[in-house]
């Protein structure tokens, strides 16, 4: 058995028939990197004319040093020691030949799965047999994270759709269910964009995301062309908008009118809970008034509607994968991106996918967690909770490697 570079079909058709597999282990993924400073290439163990694993390596230069990543690992069976201890002494040697001083993947090797209220429902028996047999090929763990300083977030917030929309919906929680139903009375539609209207996540993630603008345009160009990707915004309607906070204050403003009638009727009885009411009515009506004169000013300022969020999902099999999303935080309120993101799970369960990816989350048992919004949004929909093994390190040239940590641990001194 060795390690061969695999062509791109041959790739393509080993990972068609592998059962785990990310939107990070595709050649489409690839090729966006390839125009973020990175080097591609896709290798295979052989055995005869068979290929019996494979990955996608991603390099880059670190200081003059050829650096490699596999995202989310290896295609391999990691249950299968024999073949873990081949595939990594082949690619080690494969990869140290190229002068590459290491390689760092971050597998869906799974560790425990959990149910949105955070109690384990699933724990993989074979985990610390898997985890030791990786320190014992040399690998070095890099702990278990519990935020995102890892390659690839440690924790997946993943949702089975294959089921009626219906009880779909009854999953999410209640407070989640008002926010939809609100958002949509509201206005708030939810469009399929188009290549031309990639302009709305770009000015929505451009603070959020790393990479620059013509990232995301690869993404939708090399993800599209074998029809794998679709892009959503929500958008205020904001006659719509208009008309229902019309209603709104009408409404307000009747009842309030009737609270006053009563209380100068009942002005001789002090009734506590009638004055009690009658406040709680004046800050309804209040609010309704501002949000009428707000709704006023939206239709006059921007009578084509507001684009409040928006969302690239990309389909693999039977799987939707959450890929970037971003809103507009001046109008948070107005729960677009609850809305969308329910609408866009709906639609690919009636399509007949079985799981949605919503995306990276953090532990969430963590204390003082700064992402705890973005825990509470995805756990609002109910999925379970993949905890993963988190990111590895093997050293493929020891010379070299030496020479590249001294050179980091260099420029770390000179940064201070």
């Amino acid at each position: 058995m060795f390690i061969r570079e695999l062509t791109v079909e041959e790739f393509n058709n080993f990972k068609e028939n592998f059962d785990k597999k990310s939107v990070y282990q595709t050649v489409e993924y690839a090729y966006v990197m390839n125009n973020q400073n990175y080097t591609t290439m896709f290798l295979g163990l052989v055995d005869g004319n068979n290929i019996i694993g494979a990955s996608s390596i991603l390099i880059e230069k670190v200081n003059n040093f050829k650096y490699a990543y596999a995202p989310r690992g290896f295609l391999i069976d990691y249950n299968n020691y024999s073949l873990l201890e081949t595939f990594t002494n082949e690619i080690k040697n494969y990869l140290g030949k190229k002068d590459i001083v290491a390689i760092k993947l971050s597998p869906m090797i799974i560790k425990n799965i959990y149910d949105s209220d955070g109690n384990i429902i699933e724990t993989n028996n074979k985990f610390q047999l898997i985890y030791d047999n990786l320190k014992k090929l040399g690998y070095y763990h890099f702990g278990y994270n519990n935020f995102f300083e890892s390659h690839k977030p440690r924790f997946e917030a993943i949702l089975d759709i294959n089921k009626n929309y219906i009880d779909l919906f009854k999953n999410i929680r209640k407070e989640f269910r008002t926010k939809l139903r609100s958002s949509e009375k509201n206005g708030v539609r939810i469009i399929k964009g188009t290549e031309e209207e990639l302009d709305y996540l770009i000015t929505q993630v451009s603070k959020k995301y790393p990479r620059g603008e013509q990232y995301f345009k690869d993404v939708y160009k090399y993800f599209s062309k074998n029809n794998m990707i679709d892009y959503y915004y929500a958008k205020l309607d904001t006659k719509i908008y208009l008309e229902k906070c019309q209603k709104d204050f009408e409404n307000e403003e009747n009842i309030n009118n009737e609270l006053n009638y009563e209380v100068i009727e009942n002005a001789e009885k002090n009734s506590t809970k009638l004055i009690n009411k009658k406040i709680e009515s004046d800050k309804r009506f209040s609010r309704s008034r501002n949000n009428l004169i707000k709704a006023t000013n939206f239709l006059r300022d921007y009578p084509e509607g507001i684009i409040l969020s928006s969302v690239i999902v990309i389909r693999i099999k039977n799987e939707v994968f959450l890929y970037m999303d971003g809103f507009d935080k001046k109008y948070k309120k107005m729960n677009a991106k609850h809305l969308m993101m329910w609408k866009i799970i709906e639609k690919y369960s009636k399509l007949g996918f079985t799981r949605f990816n919503l995306g990276g989350m953090t532990n969430i048992y963590s204390e003082n967690n700064k992402y705890k919004g973005l825990n509470e949004f995805k756990l609002g929909f109910n999925p379970n909770v993949y905890e993963y093994i988190g990111d590895l390190e093997l050293v493929c040239n020891n010379t070299l490697y030496f020479m590249y940590k001294k050179s980091k641990d260099l420029k770390r001194m000179l940064g201070k």
